[in-house]
């Protein structure tokens, strides 16, 4: 067991730590989208979107990996099973975010010419990479809370 992801205070760090993951997905996914469609948006979130799309991509594993531990403490059944399958396809999302992000920041930072392909490019992988990383988190948690709740 690892003491950092077995809890704190008694709580286990998985539910915690998902709660982070719930806000700061949709959030990031938001700040990429809007970067792509506002260029005032862009301008003025500037770095904050490739940083906190990092954080994400960050969060996400020690997530799972809190997960798996709450996964030995509970045991295994169909429900969590199937939260735990979904979740472990949301890190290629958040990579995705956090690549398309800072090379979008990247590319309007330090541009030579405007171009229209690249541009273009990242405006269409932003959107894809936001909408597939929330709407995975949706499911994920939709799963989760059945495996808790039931229903």
């Amino acid at each position: 067991m690892n003491p950092i992801l077995d809890g704190v205070m008694g709580l286990p760090m998985h539910p915690l730590v998902v709660h982070a993951v719930v806000v700061l997905v949709p959030l990031s996914a938001l700040a990429l989208v809007l970067g792509t469609l506002v260029p005032a948006a862009r301008r003025r979130l500037g770095a904050v979107t490739p940083l906190l799309a990092l954080l994400v991509m960050l969060l996400v594993p020690v997530t799972i990996a809190s997960g798996e531990v709450l996964l030995g403490m509970v045991g295994p059944t169909p429900r969590v099973l199937e939260h735990a399958r979904l979740a472990r396809m949301l890190p290629p999302w958040t990579i995705a975010m956090a690549v398309v992000a800072a090379a979008q920041w990247a590319w309007y930072r330090w541009r030579e010419e405007p171009g229209r392909l690249v541009p273009r490019l990242l405006g269409a992988t932003a959107v894809v990479a936001a909408v597939g990383a929330t709407t995975l988190v949706v499911m994920i948690g939709e799963a989760g809370a059945r495996s808790v709740w039931g229903g």
